[in-house]
């Protein structure tokens, strides 16, 4: 049973002003937010258990990955500063998901988000999100759209043995992502944010930008998984598309101990962990434990519905 406690939400509407202004970065570090965490925490197990549930009914197959799969296997739970769950799924039962879910998912209660022709989501792969919570990130603050606290489902696909055949695929997946996001990419460079700035340009249109991004997923995706050697994450970034699995890795799953229940992670869990991160099991300096992402608000009481009229006004 999920603990439930009243807690006070990250902040106030927002002034009117710039975006650096308004956007906090949550420090879970400090005394009054650890708390607020652990809340957060718990929310996002929350949508995962019925997620779990939902999945397991319908035979699709899924495992934690990310910081989920290093805490089952090294905390038993979340990793202490760690503020969300990412899913994968096998780019066959993630499309499965999309359909069940509008048929048979409790979708008064969960959201399932993907960009369609018909609405922008702002994200490159599949968000559940909880509708009775409101938490707005900068990047989609103006969409109209449920901002809820969520988990993110991750497709894993094929990786194609030839050098072009792989080059073609990273190349797919570059385009699918800048597409699909809408967004110049931040981060990775000027050189990235400039072409990603001009590609976007040439195509100012949404809904032809929707359709270039599909039709790129549909080339970055056609290398099926039985008939690849390995697998690889082409959802995750430009950092971790790279990365190329042997798909025995993630053929079946095994459940681990997390925060007092049993949960999926894939069964080749050690040799994936080690290949993605590293020494997986040794703790970061305490100046690296923290949390990664922005938050413009915050209210695990509230749905958005009560809040995100005034934040598409800012």
């Amino acid at each position: 049973m999920l603990r439930r406690e009243k807690i006070n939400s990250f902040a106030r509407p927002l002034p009117a002003g710039d975006e650096e202004r308004v956007v906090k970065k949550i420090d879970f570090f400090n005394c009054n937010s650890y708390s607020k965490l652990r809340q957060l925490q718990l929310k996002s197990l929350g949508i995962f258990i019925y997620f779990k549930e939902f999945c397991e009914k319908h035979n699709l197959m899924f495992y934690f990955c990310g910081g989920c799969c290093i805490g089952a296997v090294r905390h038993k739970g979340f990793i202490p500063w760690d503020d969300d769950i990412d899913v994968f799924m096998p780019r066959r039962d993630y499309e499965k998901l999309y359909s069940l879910w509008q048929e048979n998912g409790d979708n008064s209660r969960y959201s399932l988000l993907r960009n369609t022709e018909e609405k922008f989501a702002g994200s490159i792969f599949t968000t559940i999100v909880d509708n009775n919570t409101t938490l707005i990130k900068p990047d989609t603050k103006d969409l109209d759209i449920p901002q809820g606290v969520s988990i993110d489902v991750f497709p894993l696909d094929g990786a194609p043995g030839g050098k072009l055949a792989r080059s073609m695929q990273l190349f797919w997946s570059l385009i699918h992502g800048l597409y699909s996001a809408q967004i110049v990419p931040r981060n990775y460079g000027k050189l990235v944010k400039l072409v990603g700035k001009i590609l976007l340009g040439a195509v100012p249109d949404k809904k032809t930008r929707y359709k270039i991004s599909k039709f790129a997923e549909s080339q970055m995706s056609k290398h099926k998984i039985e008939n690849c050697e390995n697998i690889t994450e082409l959802c995750a970034g430009p950092k971790y598309m790279r990365n190329q699995y042997p798909k025995i890795i993630f053929s079946s799953s095994i459940y681990e101990e997390f925060e007092g229940m049993k949960m999926p992670i894939p069964i080749g869990y050690d040799r994936y962990l080690k290949i993605a991160f590293g020494d997986y099991m040794a703790v970061p300096p305490k100046e690296k434990q923290i949390s990664h992402h922005d938050v413009v608000f915050m209210d695990l009481e509230k749905s958005y519905k009560e809040y995100s009229k005034n934040f598409s006004k800012q």
